[in-house]
């Protein structure tokens, strides 16, 4: 039987969802977010394991046990995304396909934001559709999946 979780890992931050600063991420709450790409997985015959943490360890020990149990992984690093060797690291290892989520587009912010340490290693990057994003991110893991 193959493996039908997708994992969507969360960074630093994300729980503050709503509140923190709306104006670039929105009103949409994490819990929201949560909802949203759990009904998009399931139109697609997939469940999710969704998870939050502000530690870089907790991360790591997600990517870990995607390791064995996805077919897929998006994960939004917040910003572990740009310097943590130890994510990418982590991503690096996954044999499954790892699709990179931000929220805004991170291209038109500050210039620390430019640059990944994890991009190299994701299948697909996606940036600056907002909360959809997310369901967008669902999609196109999916699709990674069937594709091979």
């Amino acid at each position: 039987m193959s493996k039908r979780k997708i994992f969507i890992i969360n960074g630093p931050n994300l729980d503050m969802l709503g509140v923190r600063e709306p104006e670039i991420y929105g009103k949409t709450t994490l819990a929201d977010i949560k909802a949203q790409a759990e009904e998009e997985a399931k139109k697609l015959g997939y469940e999710i394991e969704f998870f939050q943490h502000n530690g870089e360890g907790e991360i790591v020990d997600e990517l870990h046990k995607a390791y064995k149990e996805a077919a897929a992984v998006i994960v939004n690093a917040g910003a572990y995304t740009h310097y943590s060797y130890a994510v990418a690291d982590a991503v690096k290892m996954l044999p499954c396909p790892v699709v990179e989520l931000h929220l805004s587009n991170v291209f038109a912010r500050e210039e620390f934001r430019h640059g990944s340490v994890i991009s190299p290693y994701a299948s697909a990057v996606l940036c600056g559709a907002g909360a959809y994003g997310y369901s967008l991110a669902v999609r196109i893991a999916a699709q990674k999946v069937q594709n091979g």
